[in-house]
């Protein structure tokens, strides 16, 4: 049960479960047993274009359309003006890169983003999810595949975009879900425990090993002969 205004992560091994429920949750899959309810509403009686305006959904894998940049950024809301587009990618820190490209905002993304950098694209990705402002965000390790120095800015942007949504957000990197009101524990498609960080740490159960072969991974280094 997820509440308005909260930040929810899924956590787990690969193949837990935890992507799988949030596609089922944006509608991009259909629910074949049990159910999810939106505001008490079984999503499957909301139509799709309907259940898609409450959602944004940001992964690590966005595509981008071999349309200019403002196009592909407008697809989260086609009404949108030049200046609104223009103001989400303010916000989401890709305004100055944007400018920087031989024709601006008329720049064609190139098929899937291909012009474009992992994190560029990642921020653009953002700035349409700003720019269609639903109330519930889905980050599906959206900083997974960027490099460092993007990974910085995708933050900056990601905290702008998140700010007072329900937030449900899958991390492989437990120091970025540490905070959340609520982590759920995924492992072989069930949950298995579910409770504010601090609390899953002292019940020394799934989360206390997964967070203690976090830390250790964070420490391990690459040494060389001397």
């Amino acid at each position: 049960s997820i509440q308005p205004g909260t930040v929810n992560a899924l956590v787990g091994p690969s193949g837990s479960g935890k992507s799988t429920l949030a596609k089922l949750i944006a509608g991009f899959w259909n629910v074949t047993g049990g159910s999810i309810t939106l505001g008490g509403t079984d999503i499957r009686k909301i139509p799709f274009e309907q259940l898609n305006g409450q959602i944004a959904y940001v992964s690590q894998e966005n595509y981008l359309f071999d349309r200019s940049i403002r196009d592909n950024i407008r697809m989260g809301n086609p009404n949108a003006t030049d200046e609104e587009v223009e103001e989400a990618a303010r916000q989401s820190g890709c305004d100055s890169f944007i400018r920087a490209l031989d024709n601006g905002y008329d720049t064609v993304a190139g098929g899937g983003g291909g012009h474009l950098s992992g994190g560029e694209k990642q921020r653009i990705s953002i700035a349409r999810a700003m720019l269609k402002n639903a109330p519930i965000v889905i980050l599906d390790e959206a900083t997974a595949s960027v490099d460092p120095e993007n990974e910085a800015e995708l933050q900056k942007a990601i905290d702008v975009l998140i700010h007072n949504k329900t937030i449900i957000m899958i991390a492989h990197r437990l120091t970025t879900v540490k905070n959340a009101d609520t982590i759920y524990v995924f492992e072989n498609g069930k949950i298995k425990e579910a409770g504010k960080h601090e609390a899953l740490l002292e019940a020394n159960g799934v989360y206390g090993k997964m967070w203690n072969d976090y830390q250790t991974s964070i420490r391990w280094k690459v040494g060389g002969s001397k």
